[in-house]
C-alpha cells in the first residue's frame, strides 16, 4: 500500500576488511541496472553502486537496541544517489544498503539521524542490513563528518546560513522534512529495481532527531511507512532546543559554574529521596510525577567524587539543578518549556562544566546544537552574545524560535488521522532519565493526539522506561526489541500491551527484567523479587 509510484557514500576501503575478491551477491550490484527514481521536483546528478564484501565492525551502537553489536563478514550493495532540487542550490546524498536477494527479508527501513545530523549514519544502517532489511539514509544536503569535531551532528555552522544573517531555509527544510520523504521514495524505488519487486513492508527507525523525523513522516507524509519506531522524539523542536540552554543561562546569571561532582551528588540525593515512591527500592525513579524532592536540602554537604576527591555542594549548584528540573520560565514565572526529572544526570548534558583545578575554577560547556540554533537560526548572528542574555531575552528567544520555525521543523500536529487511515502504526518510547529531551513533552503530545481520537491506541502507543537516559544508557532496563514488537503489530495485528526491557548485569549484579507499561499506565510493585518482571503489574496508579 505504501510502495513508490514509480552523507556521501563511504568507499569500500573505509567500510570493509579485505576478503573475497569476487562478488558473491545474487543480485547485480551495478548502477546501470538501477534507473533513477521518479522524484518530482528533483534532478539526479550521479549514482554509484559498490559491492561491499566481508564488512566487519565491532561495538556498533544500533538504533533503539540499547547495547552494542558486532558485525562480521557482511555483504551488501551500497547504492548512493546524488540529487538536487533545481533552484535551491542543495546537493543531497542518499545511501541505500541492499542485502543479497537470498538474505532480503522483504522489508524496507528508513533510518534517522541525531542532533543536526539528518542521517546516513553507517552505525545505524549496517545493523539492519545485517538483519535482512533494505536500509536507507540521507545526509539531508549538509555534510557531517563525525571524525571532525567541527562538522558533527552537534553543529550547524557549515550550513545554517547562505550568507551572514540569512538562514538557509532550503537546507533547513531538507533537514526538517523534505529530504526524509525523498529518501523514502528513492529507497523503495531502488529496492524495487534491484530485486524486481516492491518491499512488502516499510519501517522507520529513529531516536532523538530520528524520533522527530519519524513523527514528521507520520504527520506530513503518512503514506511513507507501515510502522514508525520513534524513540525519545524531539517533537517540539522550536521549544525544547532553546530550553537546553536554560541551565547554562542560570549559571551565567549566578556567575558560578559548579563542578560535575556537585551535580552528581544532587542527582544521587534525588534518586534516593524518590526511589521508593513507586513501591520498591531499586535505585530507579519510576514515579517522577510524585517526586517533590528539593535540591536545597543538599546545600553544604561534603561529598565524595568519582576521582577520589571531595567537594561541597554549593547553593549555585542547587539553584541550577532546581531550575533544570522546573524548566525555563519567564521573568514573572510563566511556563516556557518542560524541565527534566530529578533522576536526570545534568553533568553530562545541559550543565556540563570543566574544572581546571580539581572541583574549582570551572568553566561551562553549553549544549552546542542549542547554541547554534539560537545564534545561527533564531538570532541569525554567529557572534550573538548569548552568555550575556537576560531572562527577558531568553523568553523572547524561545518565542521567536517558535514563531519562525515551528511550522518548518515542529512535529506537534496532533492530527494523525491520515496516518491512521493508511493502517500505519507508531511505537514510541522515552527514557524517564533522558538528559536532553524532557519526556514530559512526549507525554504532552500523546495526550493531545488522544484528545482528538480516543482510539489513539489503535495506531499510536507510547512506553516510558524508568532510569533510561537519552536513547540509551542509564541504570534502568532498556527495551531492546522494539522493532520486533512493531513488526508484530503491523504484520500480525498484535498490539504491544507491554514491552520487555532488560539491563545486563555488571560485576556481581543480577539482570533486571521489567515490562514497560503502555502510557499512562505505570509499573506497580506487587511483591517478590524486584528484578523479575512478574513482580509488577501495569496500573493507573502506584
Amino acid at each position: 500500500m505504501k510502495n513508490p509510484s514509480s552523507s556521501s557514500s563511504p568507499s569500500p576501503q573505509d567500510t570493509y576488511s579485505p576478503g573475497e575478491s569476487h562478488n558473491t551477491m545474487t543480485s547485480p550490484c551495478n548502477i546501470s541496472t538501477i534507473p533513477y527514481p521518479d522524484l518530482p521536483g528533483a534532478s539526479f546528478l550521479s549514482g554509484t553502486a559498490v559491492p561491499i564484501l566481508n564488512y566487519t565492525a565491532s561495538s556498533i551502537v544500533p538504533l533503539n537496541q540499547g547495547s552494542t553489536v558486532n558485525i562480521t563478514s557482511l555483504e551488501f550493495c551500497n547504492v548512493t544517489l546524488t540529487y538536487t532540487h533545481p533552484g535551491q542550490n542543495d546537493t543531497i546524498h542518499v545511501k541505500i544498503y541492499l542485502p543479497s536477494s537470498s538474505s532480503w527479508n522483504g522489508r524496507f527501513m528508513g533510518t534517522g539521524g541525531g542532533g543536526f545530523n539528518t542521517g546516513g549514519i553507517d552505525a545505524y544502517m549496517t545493523t539492519p542490513v545485517s538483519e535482512g532489511y533494505v536500509t536507507a539514509g540521507t545526509d539531508g544536503g549538509h555534510y557531517v563528518d563525525n571524525d571532525n569535531p567541527n562538522t558533527t551532528g552537534f553543529y550547524a555552522t557549515d550550513w545554517a546560513q547562505v550568507s551572514p544573517g540569512n538562514v538557509n531555509l532550503y537546507l533547513l527544510q531538507d533537514f526538517a522534512s523534505v529530504a526524509l520523504n525523498d529518501m523514502t521514495i528513492i529507497g523503495k524505488s531502488v529496492a524495487a529495481s534491484y530485486y524486481g519487486r516492491n518491499p512488502d513492508y516499510s519501517y522507520w527507525n529513529g531516536c532523538s532527531t530520528g524520533g522527530r523525523q519519524g513523527m514528521m513522516m507520520a504527520q506530513r507524509y503518512p503514506e511513507g511507512y507501515d510502522g514508525i519506531l520513534a524513540g525519545a522524539p524531539g517533537i517540539n523542536w522550536a521549544e525544547f532546543i532553546p530550553s537546553l540552554y536554560w541551565p547554562q543561562f542560570i549559571m551565567n546569571q549566578v556567575g558560578i559554574y559548579p563542578s560535575a561532582c556537585e551535580f552528581d551528588a544532587i542527582l544521587a540525593a534525588g534518586i534516593e529521596a524518590c526511589d521508593g515512591l513507586d513501591g520498591v527500592i531499586d535505585n530507579l525513579v519510576g514515579a517522577p510525577d510524585l517526586c517533590n524532592f528539593q535540591a536545597n536540602s543538599t546545600v553544604g554537604r561534603n561529598v565524595s567524587c568519582s576521582d577520589g576527591s571531595t567537594a561541597i555542594v554549593s547553593s549555585a549548584a542547587v539553584q541550577v539543578a532546581q531550575a533544570a528540573w522546573e524548566g525555563p520560565r519567564t521573568e514573572d514565572g510563566k511556563f516556557l518549556w518542560y524541565g527534566f526529572n530529578p533522576s536526570t544526570p545534568l553533568s553530562i548534558a545541559t550543565a556540563i562544566t570543566v574544572c581546571a583545578d580539581g572541583n574549582a575554577n570551572c568553566t561551562p560547556i553549553p549544549v552546542p546544537f542549542s547554541v547554534d540554533w539560537i545564534n545561527l537560526f533564531v538570532e541569525k548572528n554567529a557572534s550573538f552574545p548569548l552568555a550575556n542574555i537576560t531572562q527577558k531575552d531568553f523568553a523572547r528567544i524561545t518565542h521567536s524560535s517558535v514563531q519562525q520555525f515551528a511550522s518548518i521543523i515542529g512535529t506537534s500536529d496532533p492530527d494523525l488521522s491520515a496516518f491512521k487511515e493508511t493502517g500505519g502504526k507508531i511505537l514510541s518510547w522515552h527514557g524517564l532519565s533522558d538528559q536532553l529531551i524532557p519526556p514530559l513533552g512526549t507525554e504532552k503530545y500523546y495526550r493531545e493526539v488522544e484528545q482528538r481520537d480516543l482510539n489513539v491506541r489503535d495506531f499510536y502507543r507510547l512506553f516510558e522506561a524508568p532510569g533510561v537516559q537519552h536513547c540509551s544508557g542509564g541504570n534502568g532496563p532498556y527495551p531492546a526489541d522494539l522493532m520486533g514488537a512493531l513488526i508484530k503489530w503491523v504484520e500480525k495485528g498484535v498490539a504491544p500491551e507491554v514491552v520487555e526491557a532488560r539491563i545486563a548485569p555488571t560485576g556481581n549484579a543480577t539482570e533486571i527484567v521489567r515490562n514497560l507499561c503502555l502510557y499512562p499506565l505505570v509499573q506497580k510493585y506487587v511483591g517478590g523479587d524486584s528484578n523479575v518482571a512478574s513482580s509488577f503489574v501495569c496500573s493507573l496508579e502506584f
